[in-house]
């Protein structure tokens, strides 16, 4: 039986991965944007913007790209509310990683500046600014900026 209930259809054909399949969509895209992400990096610092303060250039840099394919393939591939998009999910990521590029590239910075001397600092400075970013990323990306809704707000009885 077909149904004639755009609704209804529209939530059968976009229905969520759930928790554990966007974890785990979040990760691969997520593993394949920080790899885009390390490899701008570390490519700008062996151009020369290896020093202050053009390593945070670097940075800057680097997060943008990352971030920003991050955005579009979880958008696509991860969170079924992305594929609803508007302007608000827009608003939502511009503000979002505005504030996580604040943080991945602060943080970079103070570990560049605290940890010692040693022939890895500089990954594992990006590691560390990484993994925050990332944390914060995919919280405010599932509940915030790709919020799906609440499933007990669409009512099919509503156009009786």
């Amino acid at each position: 039986m077909v149904s004639t209930e755009p609704q209804e259809q529209a939530v059968t054909a976009k229905a969520s991965p759930g928790l554990l399949g966007q974890l785990v969509r979040f990760a691969l895209i997520g593993g394949f944007c920080a790899l885009l992400d390390l490899g701008t990096y570390t490519g700008l610092r062996a151009l020369g913007l290896d020093y202050a303060p053009w390593d945070t250039v670097a940075r800057a840099i680097s997060f943008i790209i990352g971030t920003t394919t991050a955005f579009f393939l979880n958008r696509k591939f991860t969170f079924s509310g992305g594929r609803k998009g508007g302007k608000g999910q827009i608003g939502g990521f511009v503000l979002l990683y505005g504030v996580t590029f604040f943080v991945a590239v602060g943080v970079n910075a103070l570990m560049l500046h605290v940890l010692g001397e040693f022939a890895f600092k500089p990954t594992v400075a990006w590691v560390i600014s990484q993994g925050t970013a990332t944390a914060i990323n995919f919280v405010m990306l599932k509940w915030v900026v790709f919020r799906e809704p609440d499933v007990t707000d669409v009512s099919p009885e509503s156009g009786s």
